[in-house]
């Protein structure tokens, strides 16, 4: 899927040459279009509408989160992704429906996952349109990043960047490569609603993401162990049913072989 018409809002040149620079690399569209502030912007998409707008949020006179709320109020509003150098406004962001929050400098695996994201959201979008019924967005569904507290700071973890999840009383705990982080939530909620980005239930008390997974072990009595991608490389316990599940999830049937 390639979009019609993308606008670049950034009152940088620099900053909108690198990203038109990687938007014609990954073919995202037809058309790409730059504005040099949110009031330029804001006329060009009167005039001629675009599918999506990437939109820097510091820039003088009206910022990027003022102009992403009045497109908000358009008949068809345009997708929105924030492209910043700075992290704090993420949760603004996302407050007002924003498909993703890109930190500068962007690079192309990050952008590539981002112009996935906004064609499965198209995808949603016309489907609802059609008669299609979307499933209720509770706590982060959708979003790219899991916000955790932090020395009384919150702090977004990129999703992918997770490797497994464990489970700890009434919360789960968020292993990534350099930290953990508490959070609460239940395994059960996450495994449902992390499904589609990789993330399997392997026993009662353990959630992996499957990008992270090396190899699978046979371990006793039909059960299994996954070896994580990590220095130290962890292993996970895979319980016997949920041993059947993953492998039926991962096409190898129910015996291993």
């Amino acid at each position: 899927m390639t979009f019609s018409s993308v606008l670049v809002v950034d009152d940088e040149q620099h900053a909108r040459d690198d990203l038109v620079y990687l938007l014609e690399s990954a073919g995202a569209a037809e058309e790409i279009k730059t504005a040099g502030n949110a009031t330029e912007a804001l006329v060009m998409l009167q005039e001629t509408p675009a599918e999506v707008v990437f939109l820097d949020i510091r820039m003088p006179g009206l910022d990027g989160i003022q102009l992403a709320k009045t497109l908000g109020q358009f008949t068809d509003p345009p997708a929105v992704v924030f492209v910043s150098a700075h992290e704090e406004h993420a949760v603004e962001a996302f407050a007002i429906d924003a498909t993703d929050y890109l930190l500068k400098p962007v690079s192309i695996e990050r952008l590539n996952a981002t112009l996935e994201r906004l064609k499965s959201r198209a995808s949603q979008k016309g489907s609802d349109a059609s008669g299609g019924s979307a499933s209720e967005r509770t706590d982060d569904d959708g979003l790219p990043f899991v916000a955790v507290e932090v020395a009384g700071k919150t702090r977004l973890i990129d999703r992918g960047e997770i490797r497994y999840v464990e489970s700890e009383g009434d919360y789960v705990r968020l292993h990534t490569f350099k930290d953990a982080y508490l959070v609460r939530r239940s395994l059960s909620s996450l495994a449902e609603r992390w499904a589609s980005d990789g993330f399997v239930r392997v026993h009662r008390s353990y959630l992996v993401n499957l990008r992270h997974v090396i190899e699978i072990q046979p371990y006793f009595n039909q059960t299994l162990i996954v070896r994580l991608n990590d220095s130290g490389e962890t292993k996970i316990p895979v319980s016997r049913r949920r041993a059947r599940q993953l492998r039926e999830r991962l096409g190898l049937g129910t015996t291993g072989r």
